[in-house]
């Protein structure tokens, strides 16, 4: 029996100092994913004040001194230019909450509602283009979207409590019935009120839809999104893998339940206009599967999806940029090759996710 336990004494330790190098790439590649995400945030505070501030004018400046250094060392004519920062900042935000919020969809079996909100999004830029050419009004449609995707999350929310269809049906309802509206507007307002609708940069992603108001709205969303994680992550995690566990313990898991679809549907109308709303939902999914494969803990996963995402957000930037793609299609398709990657490189078809 002595030997026994000093065998697997000898093994568990070896197990630990096998992780521990691991666990400090791992955080060292996040506090390089935190300082990206600060400089990029920093970026849009500056765009957004340069006009009342001469400070931030100069540090402005100086940041796309900046880029033209490094476009001269890299032979780019990318960085030196504003709208280009703008929609790298949008990018690094949704490569950060996308996978912090699908860390908790994909084990909590929810993907789908991914998809179901990017419909209803789309449902929003519809309604905001029949706005927009009833009133004249100039503001970003990403707002109107904003406030429809929202209004349809507590919807899915409300069809899932108070009705008795089975699994997910509410929300297959919810994803149809959505992009069905949304097509209906525009066809309604192209043939009735001449309204000039390029869509096809909501539906595939388009770096070019990217706007000072947009960048502002992701870098905001994504703060707000990351400090109220950061506020609930005990409680989510409960929810996540012990709902009925966490009803008897008094906790309000219907408020818990409500305030994880919103932030979905927050995450899901930024990161529609980068991805598009046919490919939004792969970017809460894709990573987070990725991670699973590698990963030991729900803590561990949560990480790794993070360096996941940003990593294919990276990378599909400068695959769209280098052959001229949709940046949607792009990141995609590289978020899958990792995806790829990470089952040929684990040690593991399947493993238990501790909660730690």
């Amino acid at each position: 029996m002595d030997g026994e336990t000093h065998a697997h004494s000898r093994s568990d330790g070896a197990a630990i100092r096998q992780l521990e190098p691991r666990r400090g790439i791992e955080l060292a590649g996040l506090g390089l994913v935190a300082a990206l995400a600060a400089a990029m945030v920093g970026f849009v505070a500056l765009d957004w004040l340069r006009h009342v501030l001469s400070p931030a004018a100069l540090l402005f400046e100086q940041f796309l001194i900046v880029g033209m250094w490094l476009d001269y060392y890299l032979g780019t004519n990318v960085f030196q230019h504003a709208f280009m920062w703008r929609q790298i900042a949008t990018g690094v935000c949704i490569g950060i909450v996308a996978p912090l919020v699908g860390t908790y969809l994909v084990h909590r079996q929810m993907a789908l509602i991914g998809e179901t909100l990017a419909h209803t999004a789309f449902a929003g830029v519809a309604v905001g283009l029949i706005f927009t050419g009833l009133t004249g009004w100039s503001g970003s449609l990403l707002w109107i979207a904003l406030v429809v995707g929202v209004l349809g999350a507590l919807a899915v929310q409300w069809l899932t409590e108070h009705t008795t269809a089975f699994g997910d049906v509410p929300i297959a309802i919810m994803l149809t019935g959505s992009f069905a509206v949304g097509t209906l507007l525009i066809s309604w307002g192209r043939s009735s009120m001449s309204i000039a609708i390029d869509i096809e940069g909501y539906l595939f992603g388009n770096l070019s839809v990217v706007t000072a108001d947009g960048a502002r709205m992701m870098a905001i969303l994504s703060v707000a999104v990351v400090a109220v994680v950061a506020a609930t992550y005990k409680q989510l995690l409960f929810i996540t893998f012990d709902e009925q566990a966490a009803r008897v313990a008094r906790l309000n898991v219907r408020w818990y339940n409500t305030l994880l679809i919103v932030m979905t549907a927050v995450v899901v109308v930024g990161a529609m206009q980068v991805l598009g709303v046919i490919l939004v939902a792969g970017m809460l999914v894709i990573p987070v599967a990725t991670a699973s494969q590698i990963a030991r803990s729900f803590r561990e996963t949560l990480y790794c999806s993070i360096l996941f995402g940003q990593c294919a957000i990276l990378g599909g930037f400068a695959l769209a940029l280098g052959l001229d793609l949709p940046s949607g299609g792009s990141i995609i398709v590289v978020a899958i090759l990792f995806y790829l990657c990470s089952i040929a490189l684990s040690d593991r078809s399947a493993a238990a996710i501790s909660m730690h």
